[in-house]
């Protein structure tokens, strides 16, 4: 005897919905609209509309061009700093002391890491050491290094190594340290040991960390350069306040500082400038093309 089966019912038969095929269903934005999606558009404005409310307000307040200059003045002013060259020169003075020392600091570090990774009395040293001299200031080493090193850039760089070597080595610790004993012992079964072992496991899996403490450490000796140039820039240009040896080999500290006593406010911000667009690109796009070479691109971090 077979079973009765009950009759299919129609909305039962009529469930899937009919195919839209190539039809286009999307919004249609504006050209306008589309530009304004772009992130550094966005920026972009935001420093006009600061700008123009910055101009607005020394001209309302009528405010003394030695107190505080036009907005259009401070780029009058770099606009001829960058045409006689006096700007790019000082750029280039820092950044080769800059670049000296961030090499020097992260081959200390590295050598700090390492054998703090190898040996538990090497990790105590680097810890106590960090935990002792990472809180004292940069600058007010300048001084001893000074004495030591005499009135010249070797002074500078030597107080540049104090404020690049305790953050990139404290951080880079704690990217080992926040790894899994998993990964850990993976590259352990594949025989890596030694110098192998930390550039092929401990590097690539902490490197979100890592790349956070060359941040703070370029950010933390671009601040201490910039101070020391401001504070003894003359002394270790080579020059005195009027001679032309410091005007030609100087930094932007110095820049600044030699602005400051011809009582040219302009050219003061005109080199404030100069420092904010040097920290903007390096963070922008050197730092950034590093982080989408590496963390975005191994799958470490979300692209923002």
């Amino acid at each position: 005897m077979t079973a009765d089966i009950p009759p299919e019912r129609r909305e039962r038969l009529e469930t899937e919905l009919p195919s839209i095929g190539n039809l286009d269903v999307s919004v249609p934005r504006s050209l306008l609209a589309r530009f304004w999606e772009i992130d550094n558009t966005r920026k972009v404005t935001l420093l006009l509309l600061m700008g123009l409310l910055w101009e607005a307000c020394v001209m309302m307040f009528n405010v003394s061009p030695f107190v505080m200059p036009t907005a259009s003045a401070t780029i009058s002013a770099f606009t001829r700093g960058m045409l006689t060259g006096a700007i790019p020169n000082a750029v280039w003075n820092s950044i080769q002391t800059l670049l000296v020392g961030y090499a020097i600091g992260l081959a200390i570090s590295s050598v700090l890491v390492g054998c703090a990774t190898a040996w538990r009395f090497s990790a105590d040293f680097l810890t106590t050491m960090s935990a002792m001299l990472n809180p004292l200031p940069a600058i007010a080493l300048l001084p001893l290094a000074m004495l030591w090193f005499g009135l010249g850039k070797s002074a500078i760089v030597f107080t540049l190594l104090h404020s690049i070597v305790w953050p990139v080595s404290l951080y880079t610790m704690t990217g080992f340290r926040g790894i899994s004993q998993t990964l850990r012992m993976m590259g352990r079964n594949y025989g890596l040991t030694g110098p192998r072992y930390i550039a092929l496991i401990l590097i690539p899996a902490a490197f979100p960390t890592i790349l956070s403490g060359l941040r703070i450490g370029w950010a933390f000796a671009w601040r201490t350069l910039m101070a020391a140039e401001l504070v003894f820039g003359g002394q270790v240009s080579g020059g005195g306040l009027s001679g032309s040896a410091a005007g030609n080999s100087g930094g932007l500290g110095w820049y600044i500082f030699r602005a400051q006593m011809e009582n040219q406010a302009a050219d003061v911000f005109a080199g404030l400038f100069a420092i904010i667009v040097i920290g903007l690109f390096v963070e922008s796009f050197l730092f950034r093309a590093v982080e989408k070479a590496t963390i975005e691109r191994w799958g470490m971090a979300e692209g923002v």
